[in-house]
């Protein structure tokens, strides 16, 4: 067995405290020596065996072949390390998420009696030192490091262990301007998309279109959405949400198109209907029955008033005509006025009657449109602030992992 094979110790039952590190029984003067640290090739050098449990390829940092090798013994290994490594992500809060990577380092063949780890500086001059080299703003963001050493009882045996957590933030301005913003502007739109009058302006297709574009611009951004995690994201809940109301106002829409224009057909309202939408919910919406209804009654009794009227005085005129031929003449054509006149009242009164049911039932349409606008207004409202209170409790328990 080589030198670089043993563990540099003059008692095996000694254990080696893995910062740098000391070779046991070499040392030597500077001043005679006239150097007070020389570099030895990695081949004659005993280093531990350090892994990090999280490795998940090879290295692929520059070889150093050289180790540092103090006057009083220590050895320190500057080789560098290209950490390729797993993580559990937890992307409930995307895009205000904060991740916590943790690093473990041990070694493979020794036990905690042989080698003990502990850390070179404290953990929070590393994260200092880490923030000062940073060069690359990437989409993540360090905003912490902290550090754990497992208690482990010496006599059992095992293995030492330094764990390093890593605390990220994710930068979330990419993700608010693309997905945020846009989807917030396409639901106010579909929104404020209800003050368009149905009898008058199809609104079922404006609401079509605007599905089909936030459909298409789901399926354009789904790349940014992440693939990988344990949990749905916040954001896919929302994004699903405004979907289903988007539908759903277009549902509404039909419905209330529906009975706006095709009331003529409808029986008449029943009348606790009447009572209940008409009178008290669209006096509490603010709205108001139309004054041409009540026209339209007026309307009516003159019209059934003049018929009445035309319907006496031709029994009159029958009565009082005196010639006996002409009586009969008169009569019978009075006979006949009076039959069209009671046919022309029958279709006026079936007219009037008529009116009057379309309009109840139009009347009815607006008003469930308006309830259910307002209805939509304060779902979406109550919907948005609780998600943005997940968002902010989730992401407040994140920063303490």
């Amino acid at each position: 067995m080589s030198y670089s094979e043993a563990r540099p110790v003059i008692n095996l039952q000694t254990p080696t405290n893995v910062t740098t590190w000391h070779i046991e029984g070499l040392s030597w003067d500077p001043a005679e020596c006239g150097a007070n640290k020389i570099s030895l090739p990695r081949e004659t050098v005993w280093i531990p065996d350090i892994v990090i449990n999280e490795f998940m390829d090879e290295n692929r940092a520059p070889e150093t072949y050289y180790v540092y090798v103090k006057s009083n013994g220590e050895v320190r290994d500057g080789k560098p390390f290209h950490v390729i490594s797993s993580c559990k992500l937890d992307i409930y809060n995307f895009p205000f998420d904060i991740q916590n990577c943790s690093y473990t380092f041990n070694s493979y063949k020794h036990n905690v009696q042989d080698v003990r780890l502990s850390f070179f500086k404290p953990v929070k001059q590393v994260f200092q030192e880490s923030l000062e080299v940073m060069a690359t703003q990437g989409e993540w963001e360090l905003i912490d490091m902290l550090g754990e050493k497992p208690e482990h009882s010496y006599e059992e045996g095992g293995w030492d262990e330094l764990i390093v957590h890593i605390v990220l933030r994710r930068r979330a301005a990419l993700y608010v301007v693309n997905l945020l913003i846009p989807s917030c502007f396409l639901l106010s739109v579909d929104l404020f998309s209800f003050l368009l009058p149905p009898q008058h302006v199809d609104r079922s297709s404006f609401k079509m279109t605007l599905i089909l574009g936030y459909t298409v611009f789901l399926l354009l951004m789904n790349d940014l959405l992440p693939v990988t995690g344990n949990t749905l994201p916040l954001i896919n809940v929302f994004f699903s949400l405004c979907l289903a109301l988007m539908v759903t106002s277009l549902l509404e829409t039909v419905l209330i198109t529906n009975i706006l224009c095709d009331s003529n057909r409808y029986p008449p309202l029943p009348k606790w209907i009447k009572i209940l939408v008409l009178k008290y919910l669209a006096r509490l919406l603010f709205m108001e029955q139309k004054a041409c209804d009540q026209n339209s009654e007026a309307n009516r009794s003159k019209i059934l008033v003049d018929s009445n009227s035309m319907t006496e005085y031709s029994k009159k005129e029958s009565v009082c005509s005196s010639p006996v031929s002409f009586q009969g003449r008169c009569l019978e054509e009075m006979q006949k006025l009076r039959k069209d006149l009671l046919a022309i009242r029958r279709q006026v009164e079936e007219h009037f009657s008529n009116d009057n049911r379309t309009d109840e039932w139009i009347m009815f349409g607006q008003v469930i449109d308006r309830l259910l606008f307002i209805l939509y207004f304060i779902f979406i409202i109550v919907s948005s602030i609780t998600i943005m209170v997940l968002w902010l409790n989730s992401s407040r328990l994140d920063k303490n992992p």
